[in-house]
């Protein structure tokens, strides 16, 4: 599946649209532009995204800071490298599987040669034929 942008639409008054497009042109971005950039921060923070004029930027952060973070031990970074390599190894064993599957598949349906008939076998003419393969 391809990743297929979509388009979102509002309505604002007209006062709204003129300040927006003001604060685009300060910031020398398209509009479209300047609301790609603030859904992409929507979607990376998970909606968590605080709107302060810079003026208060300094007083509006908090202790916690923003966005949050969190310190992850050595060990547990270690272990999901090992697990991403192990992981890769399994897909390569897996490809390498199937294609050793599909080249029996192939051989399987070329060769009719080595197919033996059982009333080569028995000597009997009489009994119907069989075909193993």
């Amino acid at each position: 599946m391809g990743n297929k942008n979509k388009t979102i639409s509002f309505r604002v008054n007209e006062d709204a649209f003129e300040t927006l497009r003001e604060i685009a042109e300060e910031r020398d971005l398209s509009l479209s532009a300047m609301f790609r950039d603030y859904v992409d921060m929507l979607v990376a923070h998970d909606g968590q995204v605080q709107v302060v004029p810079e003026h208060e930027l300094g007083s509006a952060v908090d202790d916690a800071g923003f966005p949050p973070t969190v310190e992850v031990p050595k060990s547990f970074v270690r272990e999901h490298e090992r697990l991403e390599l192990e992981a890769e190894h399994l897909r390569e064993q897996l490809d390498e599987h199937k294609r050793y599957m599909n080249h029996l598949r192939e051989q399987v349906e070329e060769g009719d040669e080595d197919v033996i008939h059982l009333e080569d076998l028995d000597g009997d003419q009489d009994e119907q034929s069989y075909r193993l393969g």
